[in-house]
Parts: structure tokens; C-alpha cells; sequence
């Protein structure tokens, strides 16, 4: 999924789950933040205070992604969590290891993560850990059928359009062949390309194991925002009873449902405008909850990192920051805290309850 789902869906589901506009707001930013906390290391102060950042993502041009390490720290607890073919703890699926690894929606593994990060609400980073929990959780739909590993399970070849949305011109597999020209390794949906992460489009293709695959994102992708919903509505019941774990109602999936259907763009960012627009009521139609203006920034003077370290650059050789206190309690110092739980949650405390090693 890209930058329409997990910000601006992922904050439409946390306010129909009864977050206020403000949690709801940090729940989403997390969400997407996942996918652009692409740097790790040591942040040094001038005060000699030191801070370490983690990694929830490479972008696929980067040499760490051949890193077996690298791959198992990054895409399986954080994109491609592993589904163990829906088996419960101390079971396996048929097949060899790899079929373990596979990602998949509503796994047990998935439930018992969303659990985790509900039963976790007493630490000043709950809301953060709760975006990020509900990005891998959104990613089970979205990335089902692969695995966060370099494997020949991965690969994929045969792309064809169910329906023509006109938006690739040549069809889905001359589109792979001019952009990708088949130099993608088999890691996660890689040769895929971004075909499971656009909410309007249905398509086929070949996997791995040879099996014809047909997927319907717009199906999927409601069921990942109902999902969600009913994960935070229970992360909301936790502390208050009364909570009643519902979903989305049905207008507001209507609207939902619109529009995925209606944004027949490849660029998330620009469908992330329009569902800017749609959250803030500018067509004159809103959800629910009412109007609200919200907005990303991952880099610049509004970013969760220029807010807490004071400065908008990157820098690639040693740097000291000028510390101030309110590092402590910035939005980027949690969500990385968060990141640390997170991963460790999922691969030395779940993941080896299903025969799984990943760490």
C-alpha cells in the first residue's frame, strides 16, 4: 500500500474507531512513516547526548536489500509479516519453510501482533506503536500471497488487467518490462511492481508456485480499512467497555469504496490529494466524524524529524545536533522507540511461537 492508504485511510478508520482528530492524527502518521524511516544510526548532540534510530524500510534500489539480515530486521516484521498459512502457534502449514513466511490477512500472527499493541497502552508511545502495528496489519491484504525474503516463491510473470482502467497503456505486463525490465529480485512483491498497492485495480498473474493468482485490490483493501477500524475500536475498548467493535458503517464505506474506484492514478501521492480533499469536505460530501484537515510531511520544517532535532537537513558525515529537552517527548524520538518494541514484539516474542526464526 502506498501513501493514501496508510496515512489518510489509515486516519479516516482510526476516527471512525472514535480516536479524536488529534490521536487520530498521530496513529496516521506513524502508519506512513513506516515506509519513509529509510536511515538507522547514531544522532549525536552537541551536549553529548546520544540517540539510535532504526530502519522500517529500504527503498528497493539499496544494497540492503540483498542483506539476508538486513531483509529479516526490516521487511518481514514491518511489510511482509509471515502468516504461517494460517496455522496456530505449534502448527505448520504443508509445504517446506517458505510457505511459513508467506504473508497473509487475518493470520494468527497478525491478530496476536494487533493484540500486543493493545494490551500495550501505558507508555508515552502507545499511539505510535498503534500507527505503526496498523501499517503491517493494512499490508496483510495488500501484500498477501509474499514473502519479505529473496526467494524464487516471489516471482511472478504472466501480469494481465481483469477489466481495462486505461491507465496502462500496453497492459500490466508490457508496463513490468518497460520499467522494470525483469532486473528485480525476488524479494516481496518487487517484480510485482506496484500493482498490489493501487486500491482500483483488479488483476492476474502467475506466482511462483505457478498458480494463476486474480486479485480484486478494491475488495481487499476495504476489508484492510474495516479491519483496522475494528483493531483500534478494540484498542479503544480496552480502557472503556462501552466501546462497541463495529467497523465502518455502511455510508462510510460507500464513500471509501468511491474512492478507491474513482482514483484511477499509479501516483499515490496524488491520490493521497484527493483523499486529502475528501477528508477536509471539499466535494461538499464528508465522512462521519465530520471535517478535518490533516497533511504529511515526511521531510521539511513540519516533519516529526526537523521538529524534534531542530534542523530540515540530512547529513551524510558526522553531526552534532543542538539538543533541547522536548527531544524527549518529540513524535520522532517515540515513533523510533516504538520501531525498536515493535520489531522485537514480532520476531523474539511472536514469531518463534510459530516455528518461526527471524531475528
Amino acid at each position: 500500500m502506498q501513501i493514501d492508504f496508510h496515512h489518510a485511510v489509515t486516519y479516516v478508520a482510526a476516527r471512525l474507531a472514535g480516536f479524536p482528530h488529534k490521536d487520530a492524527d498521530i496513529i496516521a502518521y506513524a502508519a506512513q512513516y513506516v515506509d519513509d524511516a529509510t536511515r538507522h544510526g547514531i544522532i549525536r548532540f552537541d551536549n553529548k547526548a546520544i540517540y539510535e534510530r532504526t530502519s522500517s524500510a529500504h527503498k528497493m534500489i539499496d544494497s540492503r536489500n540483498c542483506n539476508l539480515l538486513a531483509n529479516q530486521k526490516v521487511w518481514m516484521p514491518f511489510h511482509f509479516l509471515p502468516g504461517n498459512g494460517t496455522a496456530n502457534p505449534g502448527k505448520d502449514p504443508k509445504g517446506t519453510f517458505i510457505r511459513k513466511l508467506i504473508t497473509l490477512p487475518e493470520s494468527p500472527v497478525a491478530q496476536e501482533m494487533v493484540r500486543s499493541a493493545i494490551l500495550d497502552q501505558d507508555r508515552p508511545y502507545a499511539l505510535h506503536r498503534l500507527g505503526i502495528t496498523m501499517h503491517v496489519y493494512a499490508d496483510t491484504w495488500a501484500h498477501q500471497g509474499f514473502a519479505g525474503v529473496m526467494h524464487e516463491i516471489n516471482a511472478v510473470s504472466g501480469f494481465e488487467e481483469i477489466g481495462d482502467t486505461k491507465v496502462f497503456k500496453g497492459g500490466l505486463q508490457d508496463f513490468v518490462n518497460r520499467f522494470l525490465e525483469n532486473s528485480v529480485p525476488p524479494l516481496g512483491h518487487g517484480q510485482a511492481s506496484i500493482f498490489p498497492d493501487m486500491p482500483f485495480l483488479s488483476w492476474r498473474y502467475k506466482n511462483g508456485l505457478g498458480n494463476v493468482i486474480e486479485r480484486h485490490n478494491t475488495d481487499d483493501f476495504c476489508k484492510a480499512a474495516d479491519a483496522l477500524c475494528r483493531a483500534m475500536q478494540e484498542y479503544r475498548r480496552h480502557t472503556k467497555p462501552t466501546v462497541q467493535v463495529s467497523g465502518i458503517g455502511d455510508e462510510d464505506m460507500k464513500k471509501i469504496r468511491a474512492i478507491f474506484t474513482g482514483l484511477k492514478n499509479k501516483d499515490g501521492n496524488v491520490r493521497h490529494q484527493a483523499w486529502l480533499e475528501a477528508i477536509s469536505g471539499k466535494n461538499g460530501k464528508s465522512f462521519s466524524f465530520g471535517k478535518a484537515n490533516i497533511s504529511y510531511d515526511e521531510k521539511g520544517a513540519n516533519s516529526w524529524k526537523s521538529q524534534a532535532l531542530g534542523d530540515t537537513s540530512d547529513y551524510d558525515i558526522p553531526h552534532e545536533y543542538v539538543y533541547q529537552d522536548a527531544f524527549l517527548t518529540s513524535n520522532w524520538k517515540l515513533f523510533h522507540d516504538a520501531l525498536q518494541l515493535h520489531r522485537f514484539t514480532v520476531s523474539h516474542d511472536i514469531l518463534p511461537r510459530y516455528g518461526i526464526c527471524a531475528a
